[in-house]
């Protein structure tokens, strides 16, 4: 099985542990040993599950401004988290084609491996929750087949996505395209490069 095919197997089972409990709040079910990749790429879904319901929880019409406002410190604190554990996913590449030569004429790809990785576990989600209103008793014919037109594109698209990574990652094993990973540089986060956090000091 190739690396992307293996990923969304992971994903897949990461969404559906995460339905058990159904809670922003409830512990990680990561069956994969710590330090493992398998370990880091149910993490990495574990992380957009969550945050996949913080926002739905924050749109809620009735919610209170307080709460909103903890909410969006904690989704950006996801969003923080999301990203670092991609960098850890790049870094894994990183290390495991570094004694590749690369080949005359090799190019580079629009974006990393890992954040190719972050659109499948997005891609997981989406399938999930589609899937989910394809079978709701409670909606109309017409908005199950809506959703049934939309899942069958999700569909296709998971399919074109986890082809086009492994075949980029042959690529990258082969010499045929190379990697540079640009670190992200969040500055809203960071005190020393968002203004309104440097100028309260």
């Amino acid at each position: 099985m190739k690396f992307a095919e293996k990923s969304y197997k992971i994903f897949e089972e990461s969404v559906a542990d995460y339905h058990i409990d159904d809670d922003v709040d409830a512990a990680s079910r990561n069956p994969y040993p710590a330090g493992s990749i398998e370990h880091t790429l149910y993490a990495k879904n574990r992380i957009d599950a969550v945050q996949w319901h913080l926002e739905d929880i924050i749109r809620d019409p009735e919610i209170d401004p307080v709460a909103a406002l903890a909410l969006k410190r904690r989704i950006d604190a996801s969003n923080q988290e999301r990203t670092d554990m991609v960098e850890e996913l790049d870094t894994y590449f990183r290390e495991l084609y570094k004694g590749v030569t690369v080949l005359e004429g090799a190019t580079i790809n629009t974006e990393s491996p890992a954040w190719a990785l972050d659109r499948l576990s997005i891609l997981a989600l989406k399938i999930y929750h589609m899937q989910a209103e394809v079978d709701r008793t409670d909606a109309s014919d017409a908005h199950r087949a809506r959703c049934a037109a939309k899942l069958a594109v999700l569909t296709e698209q998971r399919a074109d996505l986890t082809s086009a990574i492994d075949d980029l990652l042959d690529d990258i094993a082969a010499g045929r395209k190379y990697m540079k990973v640009y670190r992200q540089m969040k500055m809203y986060n960071d005190a020393d490069t968002n203004p309104v956090l440097y100028g309260a000091k």
